[in-house]
């Protein structure tokens, strides 16, 4: 290499060196930017960012006082479905018609009177409605009693002494101290979401396992 050659490689070393050092210069002088109040993030403020993590979940305020809501459960239809209604329902003394469970006396004085026969009292349902029994009874257990029953022993003894008002005749029935009923057999058909249809309705009597003697008088 002549030296007019060499002369001419270090000047042009040198003018790249004296530009990268200009352009290292001016980015460095450059100041970071700032959010404009346009900018759609905002920074969050140390102190605000520490307020937050010092609130446990367990321990906000009035968070429980406010009044309670209702909630829009989905409706789900659940395709055909038969099914047993009771309708309404009236106390009622279920009678033992059995001899023996059953005295009138008088006029006046004073009844002493005790079961003699034992039996049993059944349920009774709307004559032509017997394949129902079952599914009302199970309908009574949830919506009236757990103490309904199907059928009821009735045993000797319970002894009972009742006073006669003057001049009346004294009547005692033994029985159950039972439930009279109106049901209701409902269908829907398809997918289950239409209005139901009436299958079947009547009435049944229902004894309980509280038995016991129902009084009353007559003028004769």
């Amino acid at each position: 290499m002549t030296l007019g050659m060499r002369r001419t490689a270090i000047a042009s070393g040198t003018a790249l060196l004296l530009c990268l050092g200009t352009v290292g210069t001016a980015i460095a002088d450059e100041e970071p930017p700032t959010s404009s109040a346009s900018d759609t993030e905002q920074p969050v403020a140390t102190d605000d960012v520490a307020d937050q993590d010092g609130v446990d979940i367990n321990d906000r305020a009035d968070w429980e006082d406010g009044e309670a809501t209702s909630v829009v459960n989905p409706h789900y239809c659940d395709g055909p479905q038969t099914w047993i209604e009771i309708t309404s329902k009236k106390n009622y003394h279920v009678p033992s018609w059995w001899n023996g469970t059953k005295y009138k006396d008088g006029p006046g004085g004073k009844m002493k009177v005790s079961v003699s026969k034992s039996g049993t009292i059944g349920m009774e349902i709307t004559a032509g409605a017997e394949a129902e029994a079952g599914a009302v009874l199970a309908k009574a257990k949830t919506s009236i009693s757990v103490k309904v029953a199907g059928s009821v022993t009735i045993t000797t003894g319970h002894t009972y002494t009742r006073n006669i008002a003057n001049h009346k005749y004294g009547h005692l029935q033994y029985g159950s101290w039972g439930y009279k009923v109106s049901w209701k057999k409902l269908r829907r058909r398809g997918d289950g979401c239409g209005s139901p249809t009436l299958v079947k309705s009547g009435t049944a009597t229902l004894p309980t396992k509280e038995t016991g003697w129902k009084y009353w008088e007559t003028s004769s």
